[in-house]
């Protein structure tokens, strides 16, 4: 089983155009990021963690041909364990999407990465998306912006590190018309820069230092000083 109509996407002009890109701006995000645990949460039947050389590299979802199936909203790893999550188009297709982040920021180290893969609502995809009518991938999505997804992450305590878009072409079904606008990628990205189809975005878990707690001083002070009054009460009395 799988996402209905992911498959067929997958194999179909707009969905390789899609994926090429991706793969390409993953593989320069991921590259420098090591560790000794990555997971990929999501499409397991894509390499999107190839460039990445983290020893343990393993595929999540909910349904069969990961290395670990399971539900997204409860992942069976220990907390803080994790150097490097993968979350290519999960939270725009989840009902929950806020648990898988919180999920995300559990099972990450201090200092971990996360990197998410998602169609963006302000572009040209976002516009079909609100038309198409017809239930099929990609369109039945709840896509996220940029500043909503920022503002979640921030909550819970990350830290934006770098993204990036792409993904410019108008979201033609043939080949052949996907290639003439290959043009609009470049000039895309100087001028609309925020309406690209699609974005990737990398995040830092960041931690907050701890306070000491000294001992109170100021307390003992006090009731050393309390004590002096009894004891000359009690040497008054002896005379």
């Amino acid at each position: 089983m799988s996402i209905p109509g992911l498959n067929a996407w997958l194999r179909s002009a707009q969905g390789r155009y899609v994926l090429d890109w991706e793969q390409r701006a993953l593989d320069e995000i991921v590259v420098d990021i090591f560790g000794f645990n990555a997971l990929q949460i999501g499409l397991p039947q894509c390499p999107l963690l190839r460039a990445n050389r983290i020893p343990l590299r393993q595929t999540v979802s909910e349904f069969a041909g990961a290395d670990v199936v399971c539900e997204l909203t409860a992942l069976p790893f220990a907390s803080h364990s994790t150097d490097l999550v993968v979350l290519p188009h999960m939270l725009e297709f989840s009902d929950d999407p806020h648990q898988i982040l919180r999920e995300i920021e559990r099972i990450l180290i201090p200092e971990g990465q996360v990197v998410i893969i998602g169609f963006n609502p302000l572009s040209l995809w976002g516009i079909r998306r609100r038309f198409d009518r017809s239930g099929d991938f990609p369109w039945n999505g709840n896509y996220l912006s940029l500043n909503r997804l920022k503002d979640w992450l921030q909550l819970l305590g990350f830290e934006v590190d770098r993204g990036t878009l792409g993904c410019y072409a108008p979201p033609l079904d043939q080949e052949k018309w996907l290639q003439r606008w290959q043009f609009i990628e470049n000039a895309g990205r100087r001028w609309w820069g925020f309406s690209g189809g699609v974005h990737v975005l990398r995040a830092i878990k960041r931690t907050h230092g701890m306070r000491l707690i000294t001992p109170n001083w100021r307390t003992k002070a006090v009731t050393a000083k309390a004590l002096r009054p009894i004891a000359r009460k009690e040497g008054h009395g002896q005379h």
